[in-house]
């Protein structure tokens, strides 16, 4: 067992979230713009229920869950779209566990598929992301020109039941 516990998200933790995404936030890591200070975490299209939210005493990790497909076709399929981990709880076991939630979560969702997408460069992420079950499904090269490098676009699969 561990020494936090990870709930739903809700509107008073965006700005612990916005630190954490400030903190966290890397090249090899994101396709999105660097976020700037004092930049609103919440917004039409990141509403706190697709959060689940580690905390000990304080948000110290978090992980997207979303239908990426908004039509029954896709109700089947949840995705991961970010994961954040405060670098002094990395290596904790804090990534595997919202990994584990996320699944969990999508299984309860009634989904049976979970995909996420990680750039080529973000060796730990794939190694935490393999280590959870997830396997490689697809490569995109070059989908992405982040500063000043063209990078792959690996997209990665697992079941849950």
């Amino acid at each position: 067992m561990h020494d936090f516990r990870i709930r739903r998200g809700v509107s008073a933790d965006e700005k612990a979230l916005a630190d954490l995404d400030l903190r966290t936030w890397a090249p090899e890591g994101s396709v999105m713009p660097r976020p700037r200070p004092g930049a609103r975490f919440f917004g039409p299209n990141h509403s706190p229920d697709q959060f689940l939210v580690a905390t000990r005493r304080k948000v110290i990790g978090y992980v997207r869950l979303v239908q990426p497909t908004p039509y029954p076709s896709g109700a089947h399929v949840r995705q991961i779209q970010g994961l954040a981990v405060d670098p002094a709880e990395q290596g904790r076991g804090v990534g595997r566990a919202l990994l584990e939630a996320a699944c969990a979560e999508a299984a309860r969702q009634g989904a049976w598929r979970v995909t996420l997408r990680v750039l080529s460069g973000n060796t730990s992420a794939r190694r935490l992301y393999e280590s959870a079950g997830f396997v490689v499904e697809g490569v995109l090269s070059a989908e992405f020109h982040i500063e000043g490098s063209y990078v792959d676009d690996v997209l990665m699969a697992r079941r849950v039941d």
